[in-house]
């Protein structure tokens, strides 16, 4: 059998996928690179008067006015730690495939890392969390659990309409 027969016939090898490692606390998390547009260092930021504690305020980039989210303050309500390792995450936020793409900044703790791994790693943690639906699958190696977070799941349709009230359909 020739070499390209053999290449055709074998089992193609599991999707590796980047992720951007953070924590919150001491728990380790993952955002899928591909839905990160940019990592920026923690910038000042304008506050949104009665919004959601954890929704941290704005700031213009590159001519769009961006919400920021702090991912701490929304999942145990308190604010991420000011550390130097502490970013300014920008992701694409696209919570319907109808809807255009927006940025979305997130304040992450120790958003220093990256893993590549096969999606596959990442297994059900057995917990139906409504109300933390961006909680996504975990996966165990030597340092411990990591969760993943699914970006497009962070906001519930109230928050959206509040930080993307101009969204309009393509």
């Amino acid at each position: 059998m020739s070499d390209l027969a053999a290449k055709r016939g074998a089992v193609p090898a599991a999707k590796k996928a980047l992720f951007l490692v953070f924590h919150i606390g001491d728990e380790r998390y993952a955002l899928r690179a591909t839905e990160v547009a940019e990592v920026l260092p923690r910038l000042l930021l304008k506050p949104i008067a009665h919004a959601p504690q954890w929704v941290a305020g704005i700031f213009a980039h590159r001519g769009a006015m961006v919400p920021v989210i702090d991912l701490s303050a929304l999942a145990f309500g308190k604010p991420a730690q000011v550390r130097t390792s502490t970013r300014l995450v920008l992701v694409n936020y696209q919570p319907e495939p109808w809807l255009q793409a927006r940025w979305l900044g997130l304040i992450l703790e120790q958003a220093t890392d990256t893993l590549r791994c096969d999606l596959g790693e990442f297994k059900p943690y057995g917990l139906d969390n409504r109300a933390a639906p961006y909680l996504g699958p975990v996966r165990e190696d030597a340092l411990g659990l990591m969760q993943w977070i699914g970006v497009n799941e962070l906001l519930t349709d109230e928050v959206r309409a509040l930080l993307f009230s101009a969204e309009q359909s393509l």
